[in-house]
């Protein structure tokens, strides 16, 4: 889901991770990292938006990106 997205954003707490997928795509190891939580599933909530994949949950952010 995450390498089909033009743009990955990923929450944990109040840090917000920004991924352009078609410049800068991480390697897979960070990207896991990063969207599975500690019970090895993927972080919730989850919402694809067009291009845009957007994981965990930052109220103030994702609301800017979201407009």
């Amino acid at each position: 889901m995450a390498r089909a997205a033009a743009e990955v954003y990923v929450a944990k707490g109040k840090k917000v991770v920004h991924f352009d997928m078609k410049r800068d795509r991480p390697g897979d190891d960070e990207l896991l990292a990063l969207l599975l939580g500690p019970s090895g599933n993927l972080r919730a909530p989850a919402i694809r938006a067009g291009k845009l994949l957007l994981i965990g949950f930052e109220p103030e952010s994702f609301g800017k990106i979201l407009g």
